[in-house]
């Protein structure tokens, strides 16, 4: 049984940036003053699959990523998809698709990226409520 989302980190523990955080930051929401916070703790990372989510979202958009792209890489650890990590997130994606209705690729390697590096996920995509021990809910 999950137990309620986590709400405070500890300032040693680092944390995964999912696309759904980075949205919230970069759109000024509420959600996204909480991302802040997490950024200011100097170990955040983000997927390097995220980088290709939100360069998909900015192109569809018609808006410029670069920017957006310098501030993610100078204020968080950009953690490359290497072969370990695909094969982990494909046994993930495996697994988590018999639990989770539209579980897809994406979030498998942003939860194993989580799993691997002993850090807490942070993010706002209801595919993640059933790891609220893994994960702090914006």
């Amino acid at each position: 049984m999950p137990t309620e989302p986590r709400d405070q980190l500890d300032r040693k523990q680092a944390v995964v940036l999912d696309s759904f955080a980075w949205i919230e930051y970069f759109n000024g929401t509420s959600a996204g003053e909480k991302v802040q916070g997490f950024l200011e703790t100097g170990r955040a990372l983000t997927p390097a699959i995220v980088v290709a989510e939100l360069s998909e979202k900015h192109k569809r958009l018609n808006r410029e990523f670069g920017p957006k792209y310098d501030f993610m890489n100078a204020r968080t650890s950009i953690v490359p998809l290497e072969e370990e990590l695909a094969r982990a997130a494909g046994e993930l994606n495996f697994e988590r698709k018999k639990r989770a209705k539209g579980w897809g690729m994406a979030d498998s390697i942003v939860l194993a990226t989580a799993r691997r590096s002993k850090a807490i996920m942070v993010t706002g995509d209801p595919h993640f409520k059933d790891l609220a021990d893994e994960t702090i809910f914006l």
